[in-house]
């Protein structure tokens, strides 16, 4: 029954992890509909998906143990998201423009600082941490490079659920000396440390539970 259980509990999470992935990237992450916010969402949203991937990826690694499962976490969410993406394109809008966030690499550093340190649970929390929020921004920075002429497109296709304090009124210009990537990798390297670790502490919360 404890392992059916422990199963069970892992693959909720997983899921749960996954699931909020993708909600936090296609409803409130696509910063390109946020157009004279673009940056300073980009930012916000930088470190909400870094949260998710680093809980979540921690989180899977250290219940199993194993290098690589990290690495497999990101390709599970990378599913996830681009099966969202694929909804929000059948919902009408252009297929270039719904933006999914880039998981793979940071999730293969995560793997990498595990692995190199010999499974070293301290140094995944501060390296692997250090390292998944300083290059998620840099990699999602891609998807702003790839929208095709993002301005014309948010207008075009207006969101239906943006909020009326979020409607454009003018652009906002030089926002965070319009370095989102600097910002969000900044912060994000600090901020990450502390997601990782609680990616572990949950992983003893789990056990405990399902031991008590």
């Amino acid at each position: 029954v404890m392992v059916w259980l422990r199963r069970c509990t892992h693959y909720l999470f997983i899921v749960v992890v996954a699931v909020n992935s993708t909600l936090l990237t296609i409803n409130a992450g696509d910063y390109i509909f946020y157009t004279d916010w673009a940056w300073t969402s980009f930012t916000v949203f930088s470190i909400s998906q870094t949260l998710m991937l680093a809980v979540g990826a921690t989180y899977y690694l250290t219940f199993t143990g194993v290098p690589g499962t990290t690495t497999y976490y990101g390709l599970i969410i990378t599913v996830y998201t681009w099966v969202a993406k694929g909804a929000w394109y059948a919902l009408g809008y252009p297929y270039d423009f719904i933006v999914t966030p880039i998981w793979l690499p940071s999730a293969m550093l995560l793997d990498l600082a595990y692995w190199a340190t010999k499974r070293n649970k301290h140094s995944l929390i501060l390296f692997g941490g250090v390292l998944v929020g300083m290059s998620l921004p840099l990699f999602n920075m891609v998807n702003l490079i790839t929208v095709a002429d993002p301005l014309e497109t948010a207008f075009k296709y207006p969101r239906p659920t943006l909020p009326p304090y979020m409607t454009p009124i003018e652009p906002q210009v030089g926002k965070f000396y319009n370095s989102p990537v600097a910002l969000g990798a900044g912060a994000g390297a600090v901020l990450s440390v502390t997601f990782t670790a609680l990616g572990c502490k949950l992983n003893t919360w789990t056990y405990r539970w399902m031991a008590a």
